[in-house]
Formats: structure tokens, C-alpha cells, sequence
């Protein structure tokens, strides 16, 4: 442990040595202060909440719980996260010591959360005010299992919000087809709805596809990969869970014009990506052929609820739904229990057959004969 001064910069610097939550040795230096009054207290705050003290500032929390799970997550869940945490926690619970965080004072924050509303007016969203109450639940178990906090006061308290959306909608099979039919002007548009609604697919898992992931001859398509933009840059991440990987087969149709609109474009590499449009050109597109068609607007996600509806429908079991989707089973049953047709009477009746008519109750009470 040491507290230098940078003879170039005037200023002074902290060198210290710590254990992070795994036990592992680690080297930290924090450059940028102006007395070495301010450098000693930092390094002392420092050195307290690697040993996980719970007297630590909630905030000096989040700069530890980001660290510590910064290898675990996708870049674009790790900023879907800090923007949550940053913006609606941090102001709140920030300046609070971890063992001071009483449930009064998380029913005040979710009053302040519910009280809250978006630029143009607008409540949030039951399942964006859950997905809020989850970043600091998560945080508060991270500080139990790892920095001495006796416990979660979130669990007196409850969450607020809805872990499912209100409503889900879709098109039908009618519906969508009147929508591409308007949108077929646009070589591009058509296909990308097309690979959406006929194969399932994310929109981010879409936007990644490659001529390379297509196997024409056996009609499959292999999702590996999921496209996103940030930072005004293209990444290419891996899918949203393991399950997401998967192969899936297309109808020879689908498989058609794919490879019809493969040849329309010039000097297009097997790492290309084969839809190279941006997510708001795609809303824009939305919004033009649900015009057009004469069909309610629906979000790009729900072309995918879409297509689960068109196969349960078609009498698909939530098994083989779940393996196309990139889905648990368990979660398609929850998550679509609504779509699948309620077969209890059809039970009752094949039962009432197996059971047969010829016993009675008294009958059931006389021993087995040996």
C-alpha cells in the first residue's frame, strides 16, 4: 500500500494491493488527487469495501458488483443494466451506507419509481418497472453472498411491476401475409419479415445472419450469433442464452427466396451480413406496410409471438415450439399457456373410457383374488 505523488502532474496517486470476491490477488491504482489527505482516504474506503464491509456506500456497491460480474454478461445486458441502475437507483439509494438500506426505504424508491413518467408523459411499463426492481434486488443479493450484508431488506417489500407483459399481440397468418404483400416493393424489408415470422427468429439474430449460416440443400439455418448497435457500431455478440443456438429447418418456399434474393446482390461474401438494415429502418417498415396492409401495428418482437401462435395452431406441442425458438419448454408453456387449446374435457372423457363402466366403488374395497 502506498499513497506517491506524480511529480508531473502535481497531483497524487494510490498503489494498493487487495483480494477480489474469489480470493484472487489484485494490483489497484487510482490516479487524480489533489492533497494527499484525499488519496489516503480513498485507498482507506478502498481497502474497507474489498474486504466487504457493509458500511460501504450503496454506490461504492455498484462500482464492485460491475467489476465482479463484468465477465459473466453480454456488453449489451452490462449497459442495459448500468442504465437501469444509473438512472433510477444510484440517485436514490446511492449516497446510503449498504446496513443503513431499510425496507421503508425501498417502498419509498418503488412509490418514486411508480410516480415516475417517460419524456412524453407516459407511465413505465409494468415489466420495465420489475426488470428495474430486479438490478437492485440482484445487487443486494451480491452484497449478502459477498460483502457482509445480513440480509435483502427487498424481500420484506416485494417487487413491483409485472415479470410478463400485460398483453401479447400478433398477427395471423392472414394478417401477416397482407402485410408482406405490401411490403414486397422492398427486396430487403421482405425478406428480413419473411425470415422473422416463417422461422421465429429474434430480431437481433436476424439482423445477424451470413449467407454462411444457411445450408440450402438440407433447407437449415443456423443461429449462432445475434447483431446489435452501439456506440455507433456494429457488434456481433452471442446469442441471448446458450439454448438460443440451434438449428433451424425452413419451408422450401422460405428456402427460395432466400436464395433469390442472395443473387440480386452483388459481391456478396459468406460473412456478409445478409440483411445489412438498421432496427429503426425495420420499425419505419413496420409502420408503412401495417398501413398499408390494413393491419393493427404490432412490435417487430411480436412477428416472433406470431409465429408461435401459427404453430400452436397448427397443433405443435410446446416441446418442439421450445426447441425452435431457442426456448425452455417450461418457459413457452407459461409464457403461451393462453394460445394452447384447453384439452381437459377431451381428458375427462378418455379417462371416463379407460376407466370403463363395470365397477363400482364397493367392487374397488374387495380384496385382489391370489
Amino acid at each position: 500500500m502506498s499513497v506517491s505523488k506524480d511529480p508531473e502532474r502535481g497531483t497524487y496517486y494510490v498503489q494498493c494491493r487487495y483480494r477480489d470476491w474469489t480470493g484472487e490477488p489484485k494490483k489497484k491504482t487510482k490516479r487524480g488527487f489533489k492533497t494527499e489527505k484525499e488519496a489516503r482516504k480513498w485507498e482507506y474506503e478502498f481497502l474497507k469495501r474489498m474486504e466487504g464491509a457493509p458500511t460501504m456506500l450503496f454506490s461504492e456497491l455498484y462500482e464492485v458488483y460491475a467489476e465482479d460480474t463484468k465477465m459473466r454478461l453480454r456488453q449489451t445486458t452490462r449497459e442495459t443494466k448500468a442504465n437501469m441502475i444509473e438512472s433510477k437507483i444510484l440517485p436514490f439509494l446511492g449516497h446510503k451506507r449498504l446496513n443503513e438500506i431499510t425496507a421503508l426505504d425501498i417502498l419509498n424508491w418503488e412509490n418514486e419509481l411508480m410516480a415516475m413518467r417517460t419524456s412524453n408523459g407516459i407511465e413505465y411499463s409494468q415489466t420495465y418497472l420489475h426488470s428495474i426492481c430486479n438490478q437492485l434486488s440482484a445487487m443486494l443479493n451480491h452484497a449478502v453472498r459477498y460483502y457482509g450484508l445480513d440480509s435483502n431488506p427487498m424481500v420484506k417489500v416485494g417487487k413491483i411491476g409485472s415479470k410478463q407483459a400485460e398483453e401479447m399481440s400478433f398477427w395471423t397468418k392472414e394478417e401477416y401475409l397482407h402485410f408482406s404483400r405490401e411490403i414486397m416493393d422492398k427486396p430487403q424489408s421482405f425478406i428480413a419479415f419473411e425470415l422473422l415470422y416463417w422461422c421465429g427468429l429474434r430480431l437481433g439474430e436476424m439482423l445477424a445472419l451470413t449467407p454462411a449460416d444457411f445450408d440450402f440443400k438440407n433447407k437449415r439455418l443456423s443461429v449462432t450469433k445475434s447483431y446489435q448497435r452501439m456506440h455507433r457500431e456494429d457488434v456481433i455478440t452471442a446469442p441471448k442464452t446458450p439454448k438460443s443456438v440451434r438449428t433451424i429447418v425452413m419451408p422450401s418456399f422460405l428456402v427460395d427466396e432466400v436464395i433469390d434474393f442472395m443473387k440480386c446482390i452483388p459481391d456478396l461474401r459468406d460473412f456478409d451480413r445478409l440483411v445489412p438494415a438498421t432496427k429503426s429502418f425495420l420499425h419505419h417498415e413496420m409502420d408503412r406496410g401495417s398501413k398499408a396492409a390494413g393491419v393493427k401495428r404490432i412490435r417487430i418482437h411480436d412477428l416472433r409471438h406470431s409465429h408461435v401462435s401459427l404453430l400452436i395452431e397448427l397443433g405443435y406441442s410446446a416441446l418442439a415450439i421450445a426447441d425452435r425458438l431457442g426456448h425452455e419448454s417450461t418457459e413457452v408453456t407459461m409464457r403461451y399457456a393462453h394460445l394452447f387449446p384447453n384439452k381437459q374435457e377431451d381428458m375427462a372423457d378418455d379417462l371416463e373410457i379407460q376407466r370403463g363402466t363395470g365397477m363400482s366403488v364397493l367392487d374397488a374395497t374387495k380384496p385382489m383374488k391370489q
